[in-house]
């Protein structure tokens, strides 16, 4: 049973279903993985190691009766630490939220319940999912499973390493500007950001409201669609939630290929770009080539100023929603606080990280008062160019192809003082958020210091199926969904 932990769900859910092995069996392997690996990953916050095999004992009961709940029934699933699991701990990473207990579940967090998933852990991230490399968390640094001394990619930086380093079958992260594509094209696993109101967003802690979306990570894109097509559905407890047909993402992989147009936005292949990403993504696009597809190059003219936008949008509403934490309800609360003021500026001061720190002072500045105009309602006019751009390629092609991250794991520490370098790590991806798409990174090589590099595949609203299909398309022909970390 020692090397169920990176199987996938596919495989897993035949094993049990033959009783080749139990749901207890599969989550003690993983279990025992993550004992062997998690000192040197710190990809978990917080894990109920009683509580996971309780649920899989409950699996083995279920499939004994012949009651199983489907293909998740009994497979593990971590959680990062943004969404509510009932009766676990809810922290975002941060100490402001130090002792925190959920009293109720995320709406995609039931449907994992409904559908016999166990839920396992609680996994790192950078706080209240500010950051791109999983070192702003109140709770230690994750490291890459492919060099210890690299960062994973962030702020879904704990999601993506566990499922690299197989002490989690599949994880759910969350994407406001990349951070569940850039941490997966790092750690050399899948990705998927959905359309913006196809997961519910109901029981994540908000970022920000506009952008946030649930997604699944993965070692294949398979394992991606089952996730995805689990989580989905309309909630009406979130105002957001969209009310579109249910749709077997896992199924339409074995579709027929259709002639399909892929674009290449020019604007992506310049300077900033790693060289050795480039040549990988580019050796994708021809292999799409030889295989049948039609390749077009476009321009995507806004994309340059996705990042002053995002970073006004993406504080403004930051500073909107952390503003409940204020050490009066469940936040933390400074022991030095002699006044009501000091109540708020102490617990706040003491309780958020620098970066979060830093980014509510900027949506606090670009909403003021003689600001707002020059700045928040620019950025969301730009926006409105920005899905513009977008609408205009697609009216030409099917998907678009870039990469997702321009470089690949950097080392631990080397931008902390250099936020804007920081900022530039999502480059690729903030536009996709910005206009609500969906958007997929997917392993296509690796460099010659042995790091995964990631290609992004970008679709149109609630084109998942599409975008999946190209990915899996590209996977099944190549051996990089093979490839494992020597931890």
């Amino acid at each position: 049973m020692s090397d169920l932990f990176y199987s996938d769900i596919s495989t897993l859910n035949k094993g049990l279903e033959s009783k080749a092995f139990s749901a207890v069996e599969l989550m003690q392997s993983v279990i025992d993985r993550t004992d062997s690996v998690e000192a040197k990953i710190n990809a978990f916050v917080d894990r109920d190691v009683e509580d996971a095999l309780k649920q899989a004992r409950a699996s083995d009961e279920r499939r004994a009766r012949g009651e199983s709940l489907g293909a998740f029934d009994g497979i593990p699933v971590g959680i990062k630490d943004i969404l509510a699991v009932k009766d676990q701990s809810l922290r975002c990473a941060s100490k402001m939220l130090e002792g925190y207990r959920s009293p109720y579940d995320a709406t995609c967090i039931t449907k994992l319940k409904e559908a016999g998933a166990v839920i396992w852990g609680r996994l790192n991230m950078d706080e209240f999912a500010m950051g791109s490399s999983t070192e702003n968390s109140a709770y230690g640094i994750t490291a890459n499973p492919w060099n210890l001394d690299c960062i994973p990619g962030g702020s879904s930086g704990g999601s993506a390493a566990a499922v690299s380093a197989g002490e989690a079958i599949v994880t759910l992260g969350t994407d406001t500007g990349g951070s569940i594509r850039q941490p997966a094209a790092l750690c050399g696993v899948v990705g998927m950001k959905p359309t913006y109101g196809l997961v519910s967003r109901y029981g994540l802690v908000a970022f920000a409201s506009s952008l946030d979306q649930v997604g699944p990570l993965s070692r294949n894109v398979k394992d991606s669609a089952l996730l995805l097509e689990t989580i989905t559905g309309h909630d009406p407890l979130d105002s957001t939630s969209l009310n579109h047909p249910k749709i077997n993402y896992s199924s339409a992989l074995d579709e027929p290929r259709k002639k399909m147009t892929l674009g290449v936005p020019k604007e992506f292949f310049q300077e900033g770009i790693d060289q050795e990403i480039k040549e990988a993504v580019e050796k994708a696009i021809k292999w799409y080539e030889s295989e049948g597809y039609a390749i077009e190059e476009i321009s995507l003219p806004h994309s340059e100023l996705c990042v002053p936008v995002y970073y006004i949008i993406a504080t403004a509403e930051a500073s909107s929603n952390l503003a409940r934490f204020d050490g009066v309800r469940y936040s933390h609360r400074s022991k030095d606080a002699e006044n009501i003021l000091e109540v708020f500026s102490k617990s706040r001061g003491e309780g958020f990280g620098e970066e979060v720190k830093r980014r509510i002072i900027l949506g606090t500045y670009v909403l003021s008062s003689g600001y707002y105009d020059a700045y928040y309602l620019r950025a969301q006019k730009v926006r409105s160019l920005i899905r513009q751009d977008f609408e205009q390629a697609f009216a030409k092609v099917d998907a678009i192809i870039t990469p997702t991250s321009p470089t690949p794991a950097f080392k631990r520490g080397e931008k902390n003082n250099d936020p804007l370098a920081m900022y530039l790590n999502d480059i690729y991806t903030i536009s996709v958020n910005l206009a609500g798409l969906p958007a997929l990174s997917l392993p296509v090589g690796m460099t010659q210091n042995n790091l995964p590099i990631g290609m992004q595949v970008i679709g149109k609203a609630f084109g998942e199926s599409d975008i999946l299909r190209i990915a899996h398309d590209f996977e099944m022909n190549h051996e990089f969904k093979n490839l494992r970390p020597t931890i």
